[in-house]
């Protein structure tokens, strides 16, 4: 396979993970983000993970990287329902800021938790 195949082959790849990472601001500290289609019965632990990271990163001051995370997958993600990402300031200090994500979705008519995360 030449390069110029690969490196578009990469290109596509990247542009479809800019668009799962890509969420919805529903509300001040809520945002929503997109499964792609699936024959799975559950969504990857990565794009939620992902997308609960970018859900804090919406709420902090631009070049506030990452130096930690933790974070507990608590229930299987049901790849058709949508999931919210419900965003808790914590802190923000001078140097760094705190951000606690609990990524939401409706289960036989209630609200339950899938995941957490604190950054």
């Amino acid at each position: 396979m030449s390069a110029e195949p690969q490196a578009t082959a990469r290109s596509t790849q990247a542009a479809a993970l800019l668009v799962v990472l890509d969420l919805e601001e529903r509300s001040p500290d809520v945002f929503v983000g997109q499964t792609p289609s699936t024959p799975l019965q559950r969504i990857f632990g990565g794009q939620v993970a992902g997308q609960a990271l970018m859900a804090a990163g919406r709420t902090v001051e631009a070049g506030r990287g990452v130096h930690s995370l933790h974070s507990y997958f608590l229930r299987p993600g049901d790849p058709h329902e949508e999931i919210r990402y419900a965003v808790d300031r914590i802190r923000d200090g001078r140097t760094f800021s705190t951000r606690r994500v609990v990524a939401w979705q409706r289960r036989k008519g209630a609200d339950v938790a899938i995941f957490a995360l604190t950054a």
